[in-house]
């Protein structure tokens, strides 16, 4: 599957430039030249870079950034700035915001090949945190003092999500243990319910899962996706 890439500026030149030589590279790259709108699409469409301007009405690139870095799909995605200012004033705000590459306009075809290819890693580690597998193993769950069992729906390297009908609430701390399938120990992580999904399902986030599960989610989405 194509990494995706959106792009968010008000000239429609500039976002014309970017889509032909990111697109020549094999992303998949969706441009937009509204801010307010791409503010929304953040919000329910899951990228894995987003280019934005500085200088664009309604929301600036600044405050753009924000409200990734605020989302639930995509605060983690790395954020290029792109901006015709190279002051250092501008490139501490767009750091500050959160955004993780800073380029000056005019951008070369040159400049952006590289730094995709840079990017690159931080683009699948990004794939693999957010891909959902399909995973059908039992969960063992505790939130509190309340011990039960739940069937997973899939996987990410990020987090799980759960069939656990009235068993969890929005907002709870759980500790789930289960097996992958081929990893001879079965993982034990800590997670935050962070999301109710359809009728039943419960989305748990990881917690600062210790070295050896994190390198077993790791090397188990990795061999799954190909990446």
């Amino acid at each position: 599957m194509q990494l995706r890439v959106l792009a968010v500026d008000d000239e429609p030149v500039a976002l014309e430039v970017f889509k032909a030589v990111v697109g020549s590279l094999g992303y998949d790259v969706t441009t937009l030249s509204d801010s307010r709108e791409a503010a929304q699409r953040v919000m329910t469409e899951k990228f894995d870079l987003i280019a934005l301007d500085v200088l664009m009405p309604l929301l600036d690139g600044f405050e753009l950034t924000e409200r990734i870095r605020a989302s639930r799909t995509n605060h983690s995605v790395p954020i290029l700035m792109l901006t015709g200012s190279d002051s250092v004033e501008t490139m501490r705000r767009g750091y500050a915001a959160g955004i993780t590459f800073y380029l000056a306009k005019p951008i070369s075809a040159a400049k952006l090949r590289g730094l995709f290819k840079a990017a690159r890693g931080m683009m699948l580690q990004e794939r693999r945190r957010y891909g959902r597998l399909p995973l059908r193993v039992d969960v063992e769950c505790q939130v509190g003092n309340k011990s039960f069992k739940a069937r997973s729906v899939d996987l990410a390297q990020g987090g799980i999500l759960l069939e656990a009908s009235g068993e969890m609430a929005e907002g709870d701390i759980a500790e789930v243990k289960f097996a992958l399938p081929g990893v001879r120990q079965p993982l034990k992580l800590m997670g935050k319910v962070v999301r109710k999904v359809l009728s039943e399902g419960m989305a748990v986030e990881f917690i600062d899962p210790e070295p050896l599960e994190r390198a077993a989610l790791h090397h188990y989405v990795a061999a799954k996706t190909g990446e």
